[in-house]
C-alpha cells in the first residue's frame, strides 16, 4: 500500500507544555510520510517551549511558522497554502494521539474515493464528564444531518459507528488537499474570537462540491480542553466573548442557510443558549436570560455589520496579509 503524504498542522496561540506534548505525539506516529506545519500566534514563549521549538525546526522535524497576528482561520489557511501533503490533518495544541492516529485518517481516503474530509472522534473531557462516560450512539438521528439543527445533534464524542457526517470538530479533521486547490475553499477568517463554526461554516460549503464527510471513530485523539491559551485570547467570560460567540453562528446561518433553515437555527440558539433549555441546561434567572438575550441581539447586529462589510473587504485580512502582489509571504519564518 502507498500511504499518501500527510501534512499535520497545529495552529497554536499562548500554549507551552501541552503544545510540546501535542508535538510529541504527533512525531511519535509509526506513520511512514508525513510532515508537521506549526502555526505560531504566540508573541513569547517560555525558555523551554522556545528551545524545544527551534531544535525540532532545525533538525527538520517540523515546519515551524511564526506569524505576528492570532486568528485560527487565519493559521488553517496559512499552513493550508504551505502544506505539500495529498492530506491536509488539523489538530489543536492541547490534543494526545495515539499509535496509528495518522493511519486511521488515511485509511478513509484510500478506502473511499468519495471522501473528501474525515471527522475523528473527540475524547473530549467535559463532555465525557457531563455525561459520565457511559453514554454510547451508534446511528445519529435524522436530525444530525439536517443544517438547520445539527449542530444540537451531531456528538463525535459519544458516537462509536463510522457514518456519513454534516461535520467536523476543529480539533480533529482532515481533508483531501484538493479541497482547497482545485476548489478553491478557506476557512472564513470573519470568524472571530474562539472561532466556534468557523468549522461548521467550511464543511457546509465543502458538501457543494459532491464530496462527503466522514466519520471514523478510530481517527481518535484526546481533547485536554485547556483554559488558557489555544483560541481561549478572552476570557468565556467576557463580553467580547460572549458577542463572539452568537456573531459566529448567526454568520455561519446567514451565510450558509436557507430562510427557513435560519429560523430554525436562530429559534434553537435563543431556546437552549439564552432561555438555558436542554442540552445547554443554564441558569434560569430572569437577569442572566436577558443578559444573554443582549448578547444575542448584539451578535446579530455584529454579523449583519460584518456581512455589510464584506461588500467592500471580503474580511480575509490575513490572507491578504501573506501574500504581496500575489507571492506568498512568510513571516518570520523556520525551517530546518
Amino acid at each position: 500500500m502507498t500511504w499518501p503524504l500527510i501534512s499535520v498542522v497545529i495552529p497554536t496561540y499562548g500554549r507551552e507544555e501541552p503544545l510540546r506534548d501535542t508535538i510529541a505525539d504527533v512525531l511519535q506516529q509509526d506513520y511512514p510520510n508525513y510532515e508537521v506545519l506549526v502555526v505560531d500566534q504566540t508573541k513569547t514563549h517560555q525558555r523551554e517551549t522556545q528551545a524545544y521549538l527551534e531544535k525540532l525546526a532545525a533538525d527538520g522535524k517540523i515546519r515551524w511558522f511564526c506569524v505576528d497576528w492570532a486568528s485560527l482561520p487565519g493559521a488553517r489557511n496559512y499552513a493550508a497554502r504551505r502544506a505539500t501533503g495529498e492530506i491536509i490533518l488539523f489538530i489543536d495544541d492541547d490534543v494526545q494521539l495515539k499509535p496509528g492516529y495518522l493511519a486511521a485518517h488515511a485509511r478513509n481516503y484510500i478506502d473511499r474515493p468519495e471522501v473528501g474530509a474525515v471527522a475523528g472522534r473527540v475524547f473530549d473531557r467535559m463532555k465525557l464528564t457531563d455525561s459520565g462516560g457511559e453514554l454510547t450512539i451508534e446511528d445519529l438521528p435524522p436530525q444530525a444531518m439536517d443544517p438547520g439543527i445539527a449542530w444540537y445533534y451531531i456528538d463525535l464524542v459519544h458516537t462509536v459507528k463510522p457514518q456519513q457526517v454534516i461535520s467536523a470538530r476543529g480539533c480533529n479533521m482532515s481533508f483531501r488537499r484538493e479541497i482547497f486547490t482545485k476548489y478553491g475553499l478557506h476557512f472564513d477568517e470573519r470568524f472571530k474570537g474562539s472561532a466556534v463554526r468557523e468549522e461548521s461554516d467550511f464543511c457546509l460549503r465543502l458538501r457543494q462540491t459532491g464530496y462527503k464527510i466522514w466519520y471514523d471513530p478510530e481517527a481518535d485523539l484526546v481533547h485536554l480542553g485547556e483554559e488558557t491559551g489555544g483560541c481561549h485570547d478572552i476570557s468565556t467570560r467576557s463580553l467580547r466573548y460572549q458577542i463572539t460567540f452568537y456573531h459566529n453562528h448567526f454568520l455561519m446561518a446567514l451565510k450558509n442557510l436557507t430562510p427557513f433553515q435560519q429560523m430554525r437555527l436562530f429559534a434553537r440558539l435563543f431556546d437552549c443558549h439564552v432561555l438555558g433549555n436542554p442540552p445547554c441546561n443554564k441558569s434560569g434567572s430572569p437577569i442572566k436570560i436577558i443578559t444573554r438575550a443582549g448578547f444575542y441581539s448584539l451578535g446579530f447586529i455584529n454579523a449583519l455589520g460584518t456581512l455589510i462589510k464584506s461588500t467592500i473587504d471580503d474580511g480575509q485580512i490575513y490572507t491578504q496579509q501573506d501574500s504581496v502582489n500575489g507571492v506568498p509571504r512568510q513571516s518570520r519564518g523556520h525551517e530546518g
